[in-house]
């Protein structure tokens, strides 16, 4: 699926809600599975948003990881939800995605896909739409690993994907995909999400055309 229809249905699909502030929705096409996280939608979520002191990310493995807190709040609310259907044998590639907000859960769900199902590690495909940073710190190489078929979208110099700043320690994760022209948006204006639809339908048709 092209980017720009991917980000469409990003933004028009129905979501449900779980927890406080997670909001999410699922599809199927035949054996592939898409995720889709939905971008801030009220103050919950910029609560979260603005939580960005680290966290560690443990699990049952020696690689300890850090990442946002607020976002890794979100994602522990999901993860139960999504876990089984992520778990689903029948499922033989998983899309995720995730506008703003959501984008940096679409990371996290990205990651967690790639521990838990290594049978799909070649058919997983992550984007972040507008994302912010999410991951702290040291990147090694085997986390590298874990996010190589994630790819965040920035529209030039969309704000939200710098922060929070990288001098905070925060990083991109992943491969970063630039689109849009300078001088075409404010830093604000460039993460609205219908310039970066926008940008997308005008990247893909250059792209195209070559």
């Amino acid at each position: 699926m092209k980017l720009y229809a991917l980000f469409f249905q990003c933004l028009h699909i129905p979501y449900s809600n779980a927890g406080v502030s997670a909001s999410y929705a699922t599809r199927r096409e035949s054996d592939t599975l898409y995720l889709y996280f939905q971008g801030s939608e009220g103050k919950n979520d910029w609560k979260n948003n603005l939580d960005f002191p680290v966290k560690a990310y443990k699990r049952m493995s020696k690689t300890v990881w850090f990442a946002h807190r607020g976002f890794l709040k979100v994602w522990k609310e999901l993860e139960p939800i999504l876990a089984p259907v992520i778990a689903d044998t029948s499922v033989k590639k998983i899309v995720v995605c995730g506008y703003s907000h959501g984008a940096a859960i679409a990371a996290l769900c990205h990651e967690y896909i790639w521990y838990n199902r290594p049978d799909l590690r070649e058919n997983i495909e992550g984007y972040g739409f507008g994302s912010p940073r999410v991951f702290w710190g040291v990147c090694t190489k085997e986390l590298k690993s874990r996010f190589q078929r994630f790819t965040v979208i920035r529209n030039i110099n969309d704000l939200v994907t710098h922060l929070p700043p990288a001098f905070l320690g925060y990083r991109h994760v992943g491969k970063l995909l630039e689109i849009g022209k300078k001088g075409n948006y404010s830093a604000l204006e460039a993460h609205y999400a219908e310039n970066i639809l926008k940008e997308l339908k005008l990247y893909e048709t250059a792209a195209k055309s070559e």
